[in-house]
């Protein structure tokens, strides 16, 4: 499992950079009892509050950390200066000091809730700071910037971790069409068992058991394999294997990856026609990014679903979508990270597709008796531009 430890310590003229340059006059980091996460990432890694804490990063000058005298040891070490409190009163006032003469401050919420994502602060403490007289915008681009961003030796072990990870997934699809091959009896739970001893044998922290999702299976996004009862996966099966994993630690990036397969010599036509949709949508939102970075043009998360789900409204595969298409991969505790999702489905993702960020491609059709998925991963090289960090499938693996 993967180590507390998390991304750098706080980078206090970088993003001092880029709140000069977003006409932002502080960064404003609320947290209580581990409300936000972005506190924690920026202090280096796990930081339990028990009261009240508030993390002020101003344009120019210094930054300070606002706690409780109950919590302030923990504290000694963060590189931040301190101003402990003890009662209300003297929180309010520190509070009301610290916006002082700051009249536009960025903080974790998001207008009218929109995007969730980036939403941590609670909404009376987001009233007080307003009856200050302080306008607050969304940190979303700010927490990007910041806690998001890969390192150069998270970038290298992401390219080992994303080569590791295709070959583990080739070697599951070779059980599977061995055992066919051989008459001998395969289950959902024998692929995964696979997978995650090679994960072992290589040393990575898959986090949590892969998706082996067979015929109506493959049709649930976040299906469990059963260890008890798994499905057996026989000839004329469609096969949907969605398997992720990172070397230990929160510093390090998840390869993220979903391939296909059918157990036959012919892919159906109705499978065909969903794949070709599929692999579409996902080639749609690659090119844009890439297009976008070469014209030296913005780009937003939610275009980019757009792109993506345009061609499976074309192809008339609209109601057949259920989530977004793809998810931010980003340093801290989760798989998916804090910079910018693949969104304007579930939520509408305004946030900018940054240099040093990376994310998944993944679009998918969940159509009657059966699921599709292909899932690529990208990261945006700050010269290069955007590039795959994964195998990219272009036709549906035939295991039988």
């Amino acid at each position: 499992m993967s180590s507390p430890h998390g991304p750098a310590p706080l980078n206090v003229p970088d993003i001092q950079s880029f709140l000069r340059s977003s006409w932002l006059d502080a960064w404003l980091v609320y947290d209580f009892r581990g409300s936000n996460p972005i506190f924690s990432q920026l202090l280096g890694g796990q930081r339990w509050t028990t009261r009240r804490a508030l993390l002020v990063i101003p344009a120019s000058g210094e930054a300070s950390l606002i706690v409780h005298n109950i919590d302030a040891p923990q504290f000694a070490t963060c590189g931040v200066a301190l101003s402990v409190y003890t009662d209300w009163q003297q929180w309010q006032a520190m509070v009301r000091a610290a916006v002082d003469d700051r009249p536009r401050v960025a903080m974790e919420y998001s207008p009218m809730g929109e995007l969730p994502a980036v939403s941590f602060v609670d909404g009376g403490f987001l009233e007080f700071v307003r009856s200050l007289g302080t306008n607050v915008v969304s940190s979303g681009d700010l927490i990007q910037f910041s806690v998001a961003r890969w390192s150069a030796e998270a970038l290298a072990k992401h390219h080992e971790c994303s080569r590791l990870t295709a070959q583990v997934k080739d070697e599951a699809f070779s059980l599977i069409r061995d055992r066919l091959a051989a008459n001998q009896t395969v289950t959902e739970y024998d692929v995964q068992q696979l997978i995650m001893k090679r994960f072992a044998d290589h040393g990575l922290d898959p986090d949590h058991p892969p998706i082996i999702g067979v015929n109506e299976h493959s049709g649930d996004p976040h299906f469990e394999v059963s260890a008890t009862n798994p499905s057996v996966i026989r000839r004329g099966d469609w096969v949907l294997i969605d398997l992720w994993a990172r070397y230990p630690s929160q510093e390090h990036i998840f390869a993220d990856i979903t391939w296909m397969g059918f157990c036959g010599p012919r892919v159906p036509d109705e499978h065909q026609r969903v794949w070709k949709t599929v692999k579409g949508a996902r080639d749609a939102a690659k090119d844009l990014v890439i297009e976008r970075w070469n014209a030296k043009q913005p780009v937003h998360g939610y275009e980019l679903d757009d792109a993506a789900r345009a061609v499976i409204d074309a192809a008339g595969y609209h109601d057949a979508i259920r989530h977004r298409t793809g998810h931010s991969l980003s340093p801290g505790p989760k798989i998916h990270g804090l910079s910018a999702n693949l969104d304007n489905f579930e939520t509408r993702d305004t946030r900018l597709i940054l240099p040093q960020t990376g994310f998944t491609i993944e679009p998918a059709l969940y159509v009657p008796g059966f699921g599709c998925r292909s899932e690529i991963n990208l990261y945006v090289d700050p010269v290069r531009g955007p590039i795959v960090t994964s195998p990219i499938q272009d036709e549906v693996l035939l295991l039988a």
